[in-house]
């Protein structure tokens, strides 16, 4: 018999570079003033939601997540842990680039999950990989409770890895979310896995 897991995903709510019109990826951008409030109003919701749960955080070790995973905690009293599996993909050369730089400079136009926009930048398929043995972690362990903080990308690959779809479905289909989205799975005892709600920005907002 499988344990019941519930996994709330969080996307880091708004970062500098939402703002100024430069590249996420790895660089280590920090939250705004407003996604520090985004952050704190989604982990007060989530500890009123949940008030007699034990939730494992599991985070991003790139400040935007790592700030909003250490909102989180001290909220509801317990450490993140920060593993690189959950970084955001890396786009090569273009990290600390402008959106526009990248668009002016792009050597791939990106089709498949295999191509990759700079030659030394990770595709879709690479962060794939890299999830893969988190994911399988997660599933595997005797927490029943977890939280994950991450990037957009990478949150959009985890949806796709949790309903047990071919990486290559990636080619035609996406579950994407938002800057603050908060997404709520569930997989029963017997082994059925939900998406309860798909990246819900009304946790960020004030209760």
């Amino acid at each position: 018999m499988l344990l019941n897991k519930n996994v709330i995903t969080v996307q880091h709510p708004e970062s500098i570079h939402h703002t100024n019109g430069m590249i996420g990826s790895w660089t280590d951008w920090e939250l705004t003033k407003n996604g520090i409030l985004q952050a704190e109003n989604i982990a007060r919701n989530v500890r009123k939601e949940f008030q007699d749960i034990r939730f494992a955080i599991y985070s991003s070790p790139l400040k935007r997540a790592r700030q909003t995973a250490e909102i989180l905690g001290k909220e509801l009293h317990c450490i993140p842990n920060l593993t690189d599996a959950l970084k955001e993909r890396s786009l090569g050369k273009a990290i600390g680039k402008s959106v526009r730089w990248l668009k002016e400079n792009i050597e791939n136009e990106e089709k498949t999950i295999y191509d990759k926009c700079f030659s030394d930048a990770e595709s879709r398929f690479d962060v794939w990989n890299r999830l893969l043995p988190f994911y399988n972690e997660i599933m595997s362990n005797d927490n029943e409770n977890i939280i994950i903080v991450s990037h957009g990308d990478s949150l959009s690959i985890f949806n796709m890895m949790w309903l047990g779809l071919d990486p290559e479905m990636l080619n035609d289909i996406d579950l994407s979310g938002v800057s603050g989205g908060v997404s709520f799975l569930y997989r029963k005892a017997f082994g059925k896995k939900i998406i309860k709600r798909l990246s819900d920005t009304s946790y960020a907002l004030p209760f």
